[in-house]
């Protein structure tokens, strides 16, 4: 009879980093059922499985803290566009557009419209969204944050005006409920047509809904321009009001009379941590992705159209190409071609670097699934800050690369025992390549896999593995789980 006991899976002799800052060794760590059951050496275990981690790395799963894979999960619930780069759980209903609460009758505007299609909302709480979610079984656990504009949706005919006093009560209603059923918190996207007109009363009298639930305040700013401060310190009173903590997505210096200013917004950042909890994410690219936005159409950046509903002859092309060749204005161009989806290269790449490096920063793709010709940042965002970034610029450590994918964000979003390597934690578990990881996607051939990522384990499930697609992947286990808010 053996003296060794036995576990469902052992990686063996790698590179471990546990996800906190400067807390990493080589040696093993033993999964059992869904959980981390023993790390270190684990000589004394034998497995049904052991994997030999030898000259690669082993991290926490990533986390994905800005997506809007709300409804992608139940569409393609494999999403290989996920685990191949490493993310084992994302943070949905960003941008304050959710797919909870909705109900069917009501068309997505934009940018809802961004999630699915009209038939694809029919979930009018976050109840039922869950009851899919755990039938279906996606390959990855996710989050929900409930969407400002999604409120707005449900209770106004006219998104272009303030909410009344009525209709600011039946929101807080709606978004009471979504937090007594588990929801992270509440998102405004402040910048968006359909959520500008919205005055900071109607948000924070909504943001003192999620107060007694110890939620958060995650906001797209009411600018990225050059008001950005302006619009920093509106997010940050919302916060304080209600004594939320803050997270500002996808942090950047948009437009080029705004480049060169990351470290004065980002010391702005510093200075109100200081009174209240505070930090951002950002992405690894210096051109945004959205849908085309008459207000931000402009000779002074190039904008690639990727989608449009009147003209869909034009999509893969720069506004400026159409614009040439129907002989009209760049502004009647994008007029004519809407509703439509583009990418936006408005960002300086120096203001990028210091955004990623930044300490209090976590990453987050924004990758939008149901564009047919997305930002490559939907399949390449992790890889490339590891590769391009932490090994091949030096803009950040790896060390530090991985803290911002796992334990950092773990601890903001408040997700119990996710982000870390430690026993009994949840086994969410990627190894990987640090000299050969790097992202392929690219803006001609966005949705191409990345390289380096071995093997990635869900809640103690392999759930990809190295030269998987789209077919193979679908023998391998789903095991992401709903992630209610203090669960």
């Amino acid at each position: 009879m053996s003296d060794k006991y036995h576990t469902t899976t052992v990686i063996r002799h790698a590179t471990v980093y546990t996800g906190e800052l400067n807390d990493s060794f080589i040696g093993d760590v033993a999964i059992g059922d869904d959980k981390i059951v023993a790390l270190g050496d684990c000589q004394h275990l034998y497995s049904d499985n052991d994997v030999d981690g030898t000259g690669l790395v082993l991290t926490p799963g990533f986390i994905d803290v800005h997506t809007h894979d709300d409804l992608e999960v139940l569409r393609n619930p494999n999403m290989l566009c996920k685990v191949s780069q490493g993310v084992t759980t994302v943070i949905a209903g960003n941008c304050g557009i959710s797919s909870v609460p909705y109900v069917e009758e009501i068309d997505p505007v934009d940018p809802i419209n961004l999630l699915g299609q009209k038939a694809d909302f029919k979930y009018p709480n976050l109840a039922d969204f869950r009851d899919a979610f755990d039938k279906l079984k996606p390959s990855v656990n996710l989050a929900q944050l409930i969407g400002h504009t999604s409120l707005r949706a449900q209770v106004m005919s006219d998104l272009s005006r303030p909410a009344s006093e009525n209709e600011i009560n039946a929101m807080q209603g709606l978004l009471k409920t979504q937090m007594e059923q588990g929801a992270l918190g509440l998102s405004t996207g402040l910048a968006y047509p359909n959520a500008k007109a919205s005055s900071s009363d109607e948000v924070a009298k909504l943001a003192e809904q999620v107060t007694p639930f110890n939620g958060l305040y995650t906001t797209h700013l009411r600018t990225e321009f050059q008001g950005i401060i302006d619009a920093m310190d509106e997010a940050f009173s919302t916060a304080k009001k209600a004594n939320l903590p803050l997270v500002i997505s996808h942090l950047k210096c948009a437009g080029i009379d705004n480049w060169g200013r990351a470290q004065e917004v980002l010391q702005h950042l510093e200075n109100n941590r200081k009174s209240q909890p505070a930090c951002c994410d950002c992405y690894p690219y210096s051109a945004s992705s959205s849908t085309l936005d008459l207000n931000q159409v402009t000779d002074k950046t190039d904008i690639y159209i990727t989608w449009s509903t009147p003209h869909p002859e034009m999509a893969q092309r720069t506004l400026a190409d159409i614009a040439q060749a129907w002989q009209l204005s760049l502004m009647q161009a994008a007029e004519k071609l809407m509703p439509a989806g583009a990418v936006y290269h408005c960002m300086l790449e120096d203001d990028v670097k210091q955004f990623l490096s930044y300490d209090n920063s976590m990453i987050g793709s924004d990758g939008l699934p149901c564009d047919p010709h997305p930002h490559p940042r939907l399949w390449g965002t992790f890889p490339r800050v590891l590769g391009h970034y932490a090994r091949d610029e030096n803009t950040l450590s790896l060390a530090l690369a991985i803290h911002k994918m796992t334990a950092l964000p773990s601890r903001r979003f408040k997700l119990r025992k996710r982000g870390k390597i430690a026993k009994g934690y949840f086994a969410d578990l990627v190894l990987f390549d640090a000299n050969t990881i790097i992202d392929n996607a690219c803006y001609q051939n966005p949705k191409a896999q990345a390289e380096g990522i071995k093997q990635v384990w869900v809640n103690g499930i392999v759930s990809f593995a190295e030269g998987l697609n789209e077919m193979s992947v679908k023998r391998y286990g789903r095991a992401g789980r709903f992630l209610a808010r203090g669960e």
